[in-house]
C-alpha cells in the first residue's frame, strides 16, 4: 500500500473532527445525513512559523443523495370471503391453493368481504329472507396470509355486518397476522416495498366507511396518502349488482334503494387527486378497464372467492387477478390480467383459456371506446394510442 492509499484510508476513518494532510474534515451534527463540509488548507505552503488556523481556507459544501424509488408490482383482486360460520370450507389453508402462485407479487390487495370474527349479533333479523351477514373466524386472517394477502379492504357493506364488535376483531385479526387495513373512516394503508412507500385508500357509499359519495372529504384523504407515500392506490367499492351491471354507465348506479355511486366519475376524480391507480370491486361481475389521464381503472374484478355465498353461473363465475407495476416516477409501467374462473361453490382457479380477458375486453371496448385497455393474448394489458408512460 504506497502512502497516499494509506492516508486515505485513515481519511475515510475520520472522527467528527480531524486534521489529514492540512485538511479539516467537519461533520454537521446530523452526521452524513445532514452533510459533509470539507475545508482545505490552499495549495501553497505557508510561512514558516504560521498556524494551522491562520491559513486562508476554501469551504466545499458535499451534499447526500436520497435512494432512487423503486417500481413496486401489485396484484389486486375482487370481493373475497371464504365461507360464513358455519359454512365453511372442510381445509380453509387449501382454499386458495389453486391461485396461490398467480397471485404471487410485492403487494397482494383484496376486497374483504365480509368480518373475521366469532361475535354472533348480526345486522340481520332473525326472520329475514334476503339480508346478508358474513363472517368467518379471526383465524381465517393467517390462511388470507398465507396465500399471499398484504392489504385487505375493508370499505364495503359487509364490513359492519356484525357491529362495533366485528369491525374490532376484524382489525385486531389482521393485525396478528400481519395483514394491512385500509378502509375504515381516515384509514389509509401503507405498505413499504424497498425504498418506495405505497398508500392504499378505499372507499364505498356508506357513512361508516370512507365515504365515496362525498367528494371533498376524498379529495383530502387521497391527499393525505400523497403526502405520506411515493405511489396511491384508490379501491372504489361501488356501482350495482349482479349479471345485468357488468356495464359502466357514467351515471349514479343504484341498488337496493342505495346510491351506490358513479363510479366513471369518482374513479376520474381520484386519478385528478393523485392516484395513481383505481381498483374496484361490487358488482359480483367483472366490468372493462380504461386508462384515463395515463393512468389505468379497472372498474370491477368481480368476486374472486366466495364459498357458497354467492351465486356463481353465466358471467358471474368469471374474476380475474390483476397485476400492474407502477414506477413513482413516470406511472404506469406495465400490466397483466390473469383469467380465473369459479366452481359452483366459489372456489377460484386459473383458467388457462382466457374466457374472463376475453368477456373484459369486450366490455372495455364497448365502455371505453378509443380510451379501453386491452388485454392481449398472452394476458398482458396494452395502453390505447398516446395512454402508454412517458420515456
Amino acid at each position: 500500500m504506497t502512502p497516499n492509499h494509506a492516508q486515505h484510508r485513515r481519511a475515510q476513518r475520520v472522527p467528527r473532527w480531524a486534521v489529514v494532510l492540512g485538511a479539516t474534515v467537519v461533520l454537521a451534527a446530523g452526521g452524513a445525513a445532514a452533510g459533509l463540509l470539507l475545508t482545505r488548507a490552499p495549495t501553497h505552503r505557508a510561512g514558516a512559523g504560521a498556524s494551522q488556523r491562520d491559513r486562508p481556507t476554501t469551504t466545499i459544501p458535499l451534499t447526500t443523495t436520497t435512494p432512487p424509488k423503486n417500481p413496486v408490482t401489485i396484484a389486486a383482486v375482487g370481493d373475497t370471503e371464504l365461507g360464513d360460520t358455519p359454512d365453511l370450507p372442510p381445509d380453509p389453508s387449501l382454499y386458495l391453493q389453486p391461485v396461490e402462485s398467480a397471485l404471487s407479487a410485492q403487494v397482494v390487495f383484496g376486497n374483504l368481504e365480509g368480518t373475521l370474527t366469532d361475535a354472533t349479533g348480526s345486522k340481520c333479523a332473525a326472520t329475514s329472507t334476503d339480508c346478508f351477514a358474513f363472517r368467518t373466524p379471526p383465524t381465517y386472517a393467517a390462511v388470507l396470509k398465507q396465500a399471499g394477502f398484504t392489504v385487505l379492504n375493508s370499505a364495503n357493506n359487509h364490513s359492519h355486518d356484525f357491529g362495533a364488535q366485528g369491525v374490532a376483531d376484524t382489525s385486531a385479526a389482521l393485525q396478528l397476522a400481519g395483514i394491512t387495513q385500509t378502509g375504515l373512516p381516515g384509514e389509509i394503508g401503507i405498505v413499504t416495498v424497498g425504498t418506495t412507500r405505497v398508500a392504499f385508500v378505499a372507499f364505498a357509499p356508506y357513512s361508516n366507511v370512507n365515504n365515496m359519495l362525498d367528494f371533498a372529504t376524498a379529495k383530502g384523504l387521497i391527499a393525505q396518502a400523497r403526502s405520506e407515500a411515493d405511489l396511491v392506490v384508490v379501491y372504489m367499492h361501488a356501482g350495482a349488482e349482479g349479471s345485468a351491471a357488468d356495464h359502466v354507465t357514467g351515471a349514479e348506479e343504484t341498488y337496493v334503494g342505495e346510491d351506490r355511486g358513479n363510479a366513471k366519475a369518482f374513479a376520474h376524480a381520484a386519478i385528478d387527486d393523485g392516484a395513481d391507480l383505481v381498483i374496484a370491486s361490487g358488482p359480483h361481475v367483472l366490468r372493462g378497464m380504461e386508462f384515463y389521464n395515463r393512468h389505468l381503472i379497472d372498474y370491477s374484478m368481480g368476486d374472486f372467492a366466495s364459498y357458497n355465498d354467492y351465486s356463481a353461473s353465466g358471467d358471474l363465475d368469471l374474476s380475474g387477478i390483476l397485476k400492474v407495476t407502477l414506477d413513482p416516477n413516470t406511472g404506469f409501467v406495465s400490466g397483466q390480467f390473469i383469467s380465473v374462473v369459479l366452481t359452483a361453490a366459489g372456489r377460484p382457479s386459473v383458467d388457462p383459456s382466457g374466457t374472463a380477458a376475453t368477456f373484459v375486453n369486450h366490455l372495455s371496448a364497448a365502455d371505453f371506446g378509443p380510451d379501453a385497455a386491452t388485454i392481449l393474448a398472452n394476458g398482458t394489458i396494452s395502453p390505447p394510442a398516446g395512454a402508454a408512460p412517458p420515456g
